[in-house]
């Protein structure tokens, strides 16, 4: 592949918005790399969508100790293509990474011990060719290990120079709460949660997360904000072969129902009355809810990122089009 120039008017195309009450500033679109980033996709694939996204504006890339398949390998191909491509432009770049989930044998390849998040982020370094991440996140609570120490190993993790900032993943409101007041009487800069929140799981804001971390100052970034790629035309006319419910990964064949269809079939119809595709409808409902920084999309193509990258030119919505959708759901 040819050498990359990154385009010179790609501030221009993607709108920003501040993270909180902090300094941090994300693209309303970000990149997640938790599929088709790893060792058994195409590399080149990869390295397409990654120039893509930072010549739309997208300069948030977000990752995690155990993405791949194989764990570690989305780090590890990210790596090479930072360096190859991207490493002239680090100081524009936000780069997060998580642990928490397995990721090697024994106690500490997983949960939120002081001994395993700073290993995992000290291997998260050396995979991506990184001296440090802007966010490092603990990825998901550890009913076993004391909060505190958890929060003190993300303190370190800053203090030590491993990250800029530090977040927590797929916490409840309730735990997530004490996690930031504990993050503020560290004085430890903590400014993002990152949850799963869609259409059709609206778990966040029915439990008060939003108006939680409106009020400590926190940001918020949604993954699966397309529930696996159900809110896309994908499904509207059964289960493609080289779909995500196909292979019976995370996204199970049997959730495609007759049902779930009709209600695609529902929201595509108000999508396009909006000159909108579903996926981009979908993506601007969530940047339409108040809390919401920025939405972490997932591609499988330059294609896909292109039309996602969209979705923020047309986030506001009627009285009337949030009634349609909540009666389709």
């Amino acid at each position: 592949m040819e050498n990359y120039s990154a385009n010179p008017d790609r501030y221009e195309r993607m709108p920003v918005r501040r993270c909180g009450r902090s300094g941090v500033i994300l693209p309303q679109v970000s990149l997640g790399l938790w599929h088709n980033f790893g060792s058994v996709d195409s590399f080149e694939n990869a390295r397409k969508m990654l120039r893509l996204a930072f010549d739309l504006g997208i300069f948030h890339f977000d990752l995690a100790n155990n993405y791949g398949p194989e764990p570690g390998s989305a780090e590890e191909n990210f790596g090479t293509i930072f360096s190859a491509d991207l490493k002239k432009h680090r100081d524009e770049l936000l780069i997060s990474t998580k642990a928490g989930f397995r990721m090697w044998e024994g106690p500490y390849g997983e949960w939120g011990s002081r001994k395993s998040l700073i290993a995992s982020c000290d291997q998260s370094l050396k995979r991506m060719q990184l001296d440090y991440v802007d966010i490092f996140y603990h990825h998901r609570p550890d009913p076993e290990t004391p909060l505190e120490e958890s929060m003190l190993a993300l303190d370190h993790i800053v203090r030590s120079g491993r990250a800029l900032y530090v977040g927590i993943s797929n916490y409840s409101t309730e735990d997530a709460a004490k996690a930031f007041a504990i993050l503020r009487e560290l004085k430890t800069p903590a400014v993002i949660y990152q949850g799963c929140f869609n259409m059709m799981n609206r778990k966040l804001e029915d439990t008060g997360m939003f108006e939680m971390l409106d009020s400590t100052g926190v940001g918020g970034i949604c993954f699966s904000p397309l529930a696996q790629g159900i809110l896309t035309s994908r499904y509207l006319n059964g289960i493609p072969v080289d779909s995500r419910a196909a292979r019976n990964h995370f996204l199970k064949n049997e959730v495609i129902t007759a049902e779930l269809q009709q209600k695609i079939a529902a929201l595509n119809e108000i999508a396009r009355e909006r000159s909108q595709t579903l996926a981009q409808m979908a993506l601007a409902w969530i940047l339409s809810r108040k809390g919401v920084t920025s939405v972490l999309c997932g591609a499988s193509s330059p294609e896909q990122l292109a039309e996602c990258a969209k979705s923020p030119l047309n986030s506001t919505f009627t009285a009337e089009e949030y009634q349609k959708i909540d009666a389709v759901l």
